[in-house]
Protein backbone atom coordinates (compact mmCIF):
# COMPACT_ATOMS: atom_id res chain seq x y z
CA UNK A 1 0.00 0.00 0.00
CA UNK A 2 1.16 3.45 -1.21
CA UNK A 3 1.28 7.06 0.70
CA UNK A 4 0.66 10.26 -0.54
CA UNK A 5 3.79 12.49 0.72
CA UNK A 6 4.00 16.23 0.30
CA UNK A 7 7.62 17.39 0.67
CA UNK A 8 8.63 20.70 0.95
CA UNK A 9 11.93 23.05 0.63
CA UNK A 10 11.58 25.90 2.70
CA UNK A 11 11.91 29.28 1.01
CA UNK A 12 15.21 30.10 2.70
CA UNK A 13 16.60 27.07 1.25
CA UNK A 14 16.48 27.54 -2.30
CA UNK A 15 18.72 30.99 -2.54
CA UNK A 16 16.32 31.85 -5.14
CA UNK A 17 16.96 29.23 -7.96
CA UNK A 18 13.82 28.64 -10.33
CA UNK A 19 14.10 24.86 -10.40
CA UNK A 20 14.79 22.16 -8.03
CA UNK A 21 14.64 18.83 -7.71
CA UNK A 22 13.91 15.55 -5.48
CA UNK A 23 15.95 12.64 -4.98
CA UNK A 24 16.33 9.90 -3.15
CA UNK A 25 16.32 6.12 -2.45
CA UNK A 26 12.77 5.78 -4.12
CA UNK A 27 14.19 7.22 -7.43
CA UNK A 28 17.79 5.63 -6.90
CA UNK A 29 19.31 9.21 -6.87
CA UNK A 30 18.77 8.99 -10.23
CA UNK A 31 18.80 12.78 -11.94
CA UNK A 32 16.93 11.83 -14.63
CA UNK A 33 14.27 10.76 -12.43
CA UNK A 34 14.37 13.68 -10.43
CA UNK A 35 11.20 14.85 -9.13
CA UNK A 36 10.49 18.54 -9.92
CA UNK A 37 9.50 21.08 -7.06
CA UNK A 38 6.72 23.48 -7.91
CA UNK A 39 7.31 26.66 -6.19
CA UNK A 40 4.52 28.10 -3.78
CA UNK A 41 3.56 31.68 -3.44
CA UNK A 42 5.65 31.83 -0.04
CA UNK A 43 9.06 31.36 -1.76
CA UNK A 44 8.67 27.89 -1.01
CA UNK A 45 8.86 24.56 -3.02
CA UNK A 46 6.54 21.48 -3.02
CA UNK A 47 6.51 18.04 -4.50
CA UNK A 48 4.03 14.95 -3.85
CA UNK A 49 4.92 11.25 -4.04
CA UNK A 50 3.32 8.71 -3.57
CA UNK A 51 5.76 5.74 -1.19
CA UNK A 52 5.17 2.16 0.25
CA UNK A 53 4.20 2.64 3.40
CA UNK A 54 6.59 0.70 6.15
CA UNK A 55 9.76 1.56 4.74
CA UNK A 56 11.99 4.71 5.25
CA UNK A 57 13.66 6.94 2.76
CA UNK A 58 16.71 9.17 2.81
CA UNK A 59 16.23 12.00 0.22
CA UNK A 60 17.59 15.23 -0.79
CA UNK A 61 17.01 18.22 -2.96
CA UNK A 62 19.28 19.53 -5.79
CA UNK A 63 19.08 22.95 -7.07
CA UNK A 64 19.58 23.91 -10.86
CA UNK A 65 22.97 25.39 -9.23
CA UNK A 66 24.12 22.62 -8.81
CA UNK A 67 23.93 22.71 -4.68
CA UNK A 68 22.37 20.22 -2.33
CA UNK A 69 20.48 21.32 0.30
CA UNK A 70 17.91 19.88 2.92
CA UNK A 71 14.75 20.51 4.32
CA UNK A 72 13.92 21.00 8.18
CA UNK A 73 12.85 17.09 8.40
CA UNK A 74 15.14 14.54 10.37
CA UNK A 75 18.64 14.27 9.33
CA UNK A 76 20.93 10.72 8.83
CA UNK A 77 24.53 10.41 8.20
CA UNK A 78 24.92 8.12 5.47
CA UNK A 79 27.83 6.44 3.81
CA UNK A 80 26.04 5.94 0.73
CA UNK A 81 28.20 7.64 -2.13
CA UNK A 82 31.47 6.22 -0.23
CA UNK A 83 31.61 9.20 2.49
CA UNK A 84 30.01 10.62 5.29
CA UNK A 85 26.43 12.62 3.89
CA UNK A 86 24.15 14.29 5.63
CA UNK A 87 21.05 13.12 4.26
CA UNK A 88 16.87 14.08 5.50
CA UNK A 89 14.86 10.72 6.24
CA UNK A 90 11.14 10.32 6.12
CA UNK A 91 9.75 7.28 8.32
CA UNK A 92 6.51 6.39 6.48
CA UNK A 93 4.16 4.54 8.79
CA UNK A 94 2.29 1.28 8.22
CA UNK A 95 -1.13 1.27 8.08
CA UNK A 96 -3.29 -1.47 10.72
CA UNK A 97 -6.17 -2.56 11.58
CA UNK A 98 -6.15 -2.52 14.95
CA UNK A 99 -8.94 -2.00 17.12
CA UNK A 100 -6.81 -0.16 19.77
CA UNK A 101 -5.32 3.21 19.37
CA UNK A 102 -1.82 2.76 17.75
CA UNK A 103 0.96 4.84 19.20
CA UNK A 104 3.53 5.32 16.17
CA UNK A 105 6.41 6.95 16.81
CA UNK A 106 7.47 9.22 13.69
CA UNK A 107 10.07 11.66 12.57
CA UNK A 108 8.20 13.31 9.93
CA UNK A 109 8.49 16.53 10.68
CA UNK A 110 5.21 18.75 9.28
CA UNK A 111 6.71 21.68 8.33
CA UNK A 112 8.54 19.38 5.43
CA UNK A 113 6.76 16.58 4.66
CA UNK A 114 3.26 16.16 4.80
CA UNK A 115 1.24 12.51 5.05
CA UNK A 116 -2.03 12.64 2.54
CA UNK A 117 -4.12 10.66 3.45
CA UNK A 118 -7.58 8.97 1.30
CA UNK A 119 -10.25 11.80 3.34
CA UNK A 120 -13.21 10.09 1.08
CA UNK A 121 -12.95 7.15 4.14
CA UNK A 122 -14.78 9.88 6.53
CA UNK A 123 -18.54 9.37 5.60
CA UNK A 124 -19.73 12.71 4.13
CA UNK A 125 -16.54 13.28 2.27
CA UNK A 126 -16.39 12.89 -1.30
CA UNK A 127 -13.46 13.47 -3.77
CA UNK A 128 -14.94 16.94 -4.79
CA UNK A 129 -14.89 17.99 -0.72
CA UNK A 130 -11.68 15.58 -0.44
CA UNK A 131 -10.24 18.13 -3.16
CA UNK A 132 -11.46 21.06 -1.04
CA UNK A 133 -9.82 20.16 1.76
CA UNK A 134 -6.48 19.31 0.08
CA UNK A 135 -6.22 22.67 -1.42
CA UNK A 136 -6.92 24.71 2.62
CA UNK A 137 -3.98 22.44 3.32
CA UNK A 138 -6.25 19.65 5.26
CA UNK A 139 -4.10 16.89 3.95
CA UNK A 140 -4.94 13.62 6.53
CA UNK A 141 -6.78 12.37 9.38
CA UNK A 142 -5.19 14.22 12.30
CA UNK A 143 -5.57 17.42 10.93
CA UNK A 144 -8.88 16.77 10.43
CA UNK A 145 -9.92 15.61 14.08
CA UNK A 146 -8.18 18.87 14.99
CA UNK A 147 -10.05 21.26 13.05
CA UNK A 148 -13.50 23.17 14.09
CA UNK A 149 -16.61 22.27 12.87
CA UNK A 150 -16.82 26.28 12.26
CA UNK A 151 -13.68 25.93 10.25
CA UNK A 152 -14.57 23.25 7.89
CA UNK A 153 -18.29 24.92 7.55
CA UNK A 154 -15.95 28.61 6.30
CA UNK A 155 -14.18 25.91 3.68
CA UNK A 156 -17.49 23.88 2.35
CA UNK A 157 -18.61 27.50 1.92
CA UNK A 158 -15.85 28.91 -0.97
CA UNK A 159 -17.28 25.96 -2.53
CA UNK A 160 -20.63 27.68 -2.96
CA UNK A 161 -24.01 26.23 -2.62
CA UNK A 162 -23.35 22.68 -3.26
CA UNK A 163 -20.83 22.19 -0.76
CA UNK A 164 -22.42 24.59 1.98
CA UNK A 165 -25.33 22.05 2.73
CA UNK A 166 -23.18 19.23 3.83
CA UNK A 167 -22.88 18.77 8.03
CA UNK A 168 -19.02 18.78 8.70
CA UNK A 169 -20.15 18.14 12.92
CA UNK A 170 -19.10 14.29 12.45
CA UNK A 171 -15.94 14.41 10.43
CA UNK A 172 -13.50 15.63 13.25
CA UNK A 173 -14.73 12.54 15.60
CA UNK A 174 -14.35 9.92 12.35
CA UNK A 175 -11.20 11.40 11.55
CA UNK A 176 -10.12 10.55 15.44
CA UNK A 177 -10.83 7.07 14.98
CA UNK A 178 -9.11 7.20 11.31
CA UNK A 179 -6.37 8.58 12.85
CA UNK A 180 -5.93 5.81 15.68
CA UNK A 181 -6.40 2.94 13.27
CA UNK A 182 -9.70 2.04 15.36
CA UNK A 183 -11.66 1.52 12.01
CA UNK A 184 -13.95 -1.20 13.42
CA UNK A 185 -15.49 1.69 15.87
CA UNK A 186 -15.86 3.98 12.81
CA UNK A 187 -16.99 1.06 10.70
CA UNK A 188 -19.87 1.05 13.55
CA UNK A 189 -20.67 4.60 13.86
CA UNK A 190 -20.94 5.14 9.95
CA UNK A 191 -23.61 2.73 9.67
CA UNK A 192 -25.64 5.07 12.19
CA UNK A 193 -24.65 8.27 10.12
CA UNK A 194 -25.43 6.91 7.01
CA UNK A 195 -29.24 7.30 7.61
CA UNK A 196 -28.62 10.81 8.80
CA UNK A 197 -26.51 12.03 5.98
CA UNK A 198 -26.94 13.90 2.41
CA UNK A 199 -24.86 11.89 0.44
CA UNK A 200 -21.14 12.59 -0.36
CA UNK A 201 -19.85 14.94 -2.89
Amino acid sequence: MTTKIIFTLPAAENTGEADCVLLGEFNNWDTAAGIALQKQADGSMTAEVELVAGSDYQYRYLLSNGRWVNDDGEKIISNLSGYPVENCIVRVRAFTKKTKTVKTKTSINPKSVIVKEDLTKVEGIGKKIEALLYKNKIYNYQQLSKSTIKKLKAILETGGRTYSMHDPGSWPKQAKLASNAQWKELEIWQKQLKGGQSGRL
